[in-house]
């Protein structure tokens, strides 16, 4: 199996209620890239997932530790994978930024049908 990390969308902007509804919108989003990365025979990292759940991602400190955490595993990572479907945010951006940065191969998919 190829190790990737997988890039896509977490967080939601605006207004609080509209952020929750982004942001649970894109969780769902990221499982179904967790499932696609799954199939193609991959075994993904989706830091985004776990490391909210643990971390204050309200928190620039904590948000910063939990993307450096993921990013960590760029030194066992064959690819990073950018799902693109939702579009690619700040985050994202730093995802691709580092993996280059790192001579990771970067990969853009989408799953919309």
């Amino acid at each position: 199996m190829r190790l990737v990390i997988l890039e896509s969308p977490f967080a939601g902007s605006g207004w609080w209620l509209l952020r929750k509804w982004r942001e649970r919108q894109n969780v769902a989003y990221a499982l179904k890239c967790v499932r696609d990365s799954l199939l193609r025979n991959e075994a993904p990292i989706a830091s985004h997932l776990v490391y909210p759940r643990v971390l204050d991602d309200t928190i620039p400190e904590e948000r910063q530790h939990g993307i450096d955490a993921g990013l960590a595993w760029k030194a066992v990572a064959h690819a990073s994978v950018v799902y693109t479907d939702r579009g690619i945010t700040r985050g994202m951006k730093y995802g691709i930024e580092a993996a280059k940065a790192a001579g990771i191969p970067v990969e853009y998919r989408s799953i919309a049908p």
